[in-house]
């Protein structure tokens, strides 16, 4: 009985999706404290160690970003086609109002990091970092909220960060890739294998281990075009035949979610805390991602979305206000796993990536906290 009663919390977590963002909040805080003690050079020098193979070297912190990263990036990849195809971007009308939220959201955050920004060349590079919604998060929070929240605004906000996560990978393709490091014959040959498995996929022919070996090569030649390699994981996704994607998605569910991200967390916010960092948090770089993610994801979400209805371009679903968009677009502005994944391709100067992602987990916890709060409080007066 004692056994069953500690082990149902565990499985209530796992079944509503929590357990991804708790284990991401557990990762991130044990990755601050041993960055912080007397553990810190043994931790920080573990993630950023050097190895060799075959003549090549590679850094633990790179293996996880370019590589465990691409898995994550596979499963973004799945669940856009499936949206796109039969879900909820499936038809012009039910797609019209989550993507003018997503641009909106994107946009907004962008702007307000670039003016603050706008006369340092080198932190303008990281105007992308406000712009990113971490979909576990956004969704865990609403979670957190049980039945009161309107099946209707989950799926809104689901729609809305597929959407997000689509402009976050069209924005590291196109913005991050240096033009010195570009390849373009590698390129090429990764369109060759990717329009192969395209051809497979239009002939009903589907087998794994090929997709898997293909998969492979294709990232090691988009790795070495000098596209970022995450890349890849979404254009092999897209290959996936559809009937496939429904069992793939829930073999990659539960490694992503409670391995891969946390061991993002880990590796990535491997932060030692300083006076310097935390005055950097009030410069026009820190208070540019707080006040984006903040302050800009819902503005701009709540404002493209009432735009677009007063156009008569798409419409609320019932039981939906502006108050509630409000709601969501707080929650949106948890930017955490994509926001840092972004600012680690923008900034290669040990103190500008500190403060960043400090910066990133300080607008997080705002808009997380905010999000639960005030919807809580929309959704309880509603219901009075």
């Amino acid at each position: 009985m004692i056994r069953k009663r500690l082990s149902n919390p565990i499985r209530s977590l796992a079944e509503t999706g929590k357990l991804g963002g708790v284990l991401l909040i557990l990762a991130t805080a044990i990755s601050l404290l041993f960055s912080n003690i007397s553990t810190q050079e043994i931790y920080t020098g573990f993630w950023s160690s050097h190895f060799f193979v075959s003549g090549v070297e590679f850094s633990l912190l790179h293996c996880v970003n370019d590589g465990l990263m691409v898995v994550f990036f596979f499963l973004v990849g799945m669940e856009i086609k499936r949206e796109l195809l039969v879900g909820q971007l499936s038809s012009p009308k039910k797609a019209m109002l989550p993507i003018f939220a997503a641009v909106g959201g994107m946009l907004f955050p962008g702007i307000i990091y670039a003016l603050l920004n706008i006369n340092d060349t080198q932190l303008l590079k990281g105007w992308a970092i406000p712009t990113a919604t971490d979909i576990a998060f956004s969704l865990g929070i609403l979670s957190m909220l049980g039945n009161k929240v309107p099946f209707a605004l989950k799926v809104f906000l689901t729609a809305l960060a597929i959407i997000d996560d689509l402009g976050a990978i069209i924005v590291i393709a196109l913005f991050y890739t240096e033009a010195e490091n570009f390849h373009p014959t590698y390129l090429l040959a990764a369109f060759g294998l990717l329009t192969i498995l395209y051809f497979f996929n239009r002939k009903k022919i589907f087998n794994s281990y090929l997709w898997l070996l293909a998969g492979i090569v294709i990232w090691f030649c988009i790795l070495s075009s000098g596209v970022h390699a995450t890349v890849a994981g979404v254009l092999v996704a897209l290959t996936i035949p559809l009937e496939k994607i429904k069992s793939l998605e829930h073999a990659f569910h539960k490694p992503v979610n409670y391995f891969i991200l946390p061991i993002f967390a880990l590796a990535n916010t491997a932060i030692a805390l300083s006076g310097e960092n935390a005055n950097g948090v009030v410069t026009s770089l820190g208070i540019g991602i707080i006040v984006g993610l903040f302050i800009g994801k819902p503005l701009g979400i709540t404002a493209a979305t009432y735009f677009a209805v007063k156009q008569k371009w798409c419409v609320l679903p019932e039981k939906i206000n502006f108050k509630l968009i409000l709601g969501a677009g707080f929650t949106a502005g948890v930017g955490f796993t994509m926001s840092v994944f972004i600012a680690t391709l923008s900034f290669s100067d040990e103190l500008h990536l500190a403060v960043a992602k400090i910066a990133i987990i300080i607008a997080s916890l705002l808009s997380g906290i905010t999000g639960i709060v005030y919807l809580n409080n929309e959704l309880s007066r509603k219901q009075l």
